[in-house]
């Protein structure tokens, strides 16, 4: 049975219908293969329990998003679909399991998140640490993306723990490094309880500031911001030293989450791109189905 959400906001109806330019795709191609692999190795991807809208897509084209440490978090934002609780012992043969799915699906560029572990003294950073190593002992060549946590209490020894994995595995040292900073801070409280603001840009600030890592972030619309808030986050990234954004719609997971409070049209999110491109920022990606790890092997 789903576990309902610790927050309900069953009672606030979303501004309308889901528009005509919103539709999710079917799965299709390697949809199959991708969900067998994940399924045998017992690994969670964002893409299922955050109920991502682009997982036909994705898993048709053979890529996924493995979520690392468990399908528990401990933090309550009320746009998530990652339930919340106290989570697992730290499987300490994750890495190895997320190293052999990857080999199988012969991925060329993989992406790794996390759920938030406010329980653990690493934040969970180690775990990354030694997923890292185990992708490179395999191949060396392997594209690798990272979606973290703030790290809250740890930032910087986990950045160094990540870091120093990186160093010292083989090939390739270059890294994508994203942490989203979701919304604007008027609406941090509302949304993303338990994060905040500035930490998080200081932790994209720590990663741009490495030479072979490239910082990354991202926003969903549509909760309620005004484009002067959405131009001022855009901005304050930039400032970080944030190279990569994606930009997105709220999609609302379950009624219990928060309503979508504008549905932005294809050509509002061409505004905010231009906007981006206009700031310095050298990949953007923006539109109403557009993820953090959607695309990101581009």
């Amino acid at each position: 049975m789903t576990e309902l959400p610790v927050f309900d906001h069953s009672a606030e109806p979303n501004v309308s219908r889901m528009p005509l330019w919103i539709r999710q795709s079917l799965g299709q191609d390697h949809f199959a293969t991708t969900h067998q692999t994940i399924h045998e190795q017992a690994l969670h991807t964002v893409c299922e329990e955050a109920r991502c809208p682009n997982r036909g897509e994705c898993w048709s084209r053979g890529t996924a998003t493995l979520m690392l440490l468990g399908d528990t978090c401990t933090r309550a934002c009320a746009f998530c679909a990652v339930k919340t609780g106290r989570p697992a012992v730290v499987d300490l043969d994750e890495p190895r399991r997320v190293a052999a799915a990857v080999q199988r699906m012969q991925l060329a560029y993989v992406v790794l998140t996390s759920v938030n572990r406010d329980d653990l003294a690493d934040g969970g950073a180690n775990i990354f640490a030694q997923t890292i190593t185990q992708l490179r002992a395999n191949n060396a060549n392997l594209g690798i993306e990272l979606l973290t946590p703030d790290f809250h209490r740890t930032q910087t020894q986990a950045v160094t723990t990540i870091l120093d994995a990186l160093a010292h595995a083989p090939g390739e040292q270059r890294l994508v490094w994203g942490h989203n900073m979701e919304t604007v801070p008027r609406l941090y409280k509302r949304v993303r309880k338990g994060a905040d603001y500035d930490r998080s840009l200081q932790l994209l600030a720590a990663v741009s500031q490495h030479p072979l890592c490239e910082a990354k972030s991202a926003m969903m619309l549509g909760l309620g911001e005004q484009e002067q808030e959405v131009v001022a986050v855009l901005d304050d990234l930039r400032q970080a030293g944030v190279q990569r954004i994606a930009i997105g719609q709220y999609l609302r997971p379950t009624r219990y989450h928060l309503p979508v409070q504008e549905y932005l049209t294809p050509e509002q999110f061409d505004h905010y791109a231009n906007i981006a491109r206009e700031l310095g920022f050298g990949w953007v990606k923006a539109g109403a189905m557009v993820r953090s790890s959607y695309h990101a092997e581009e």
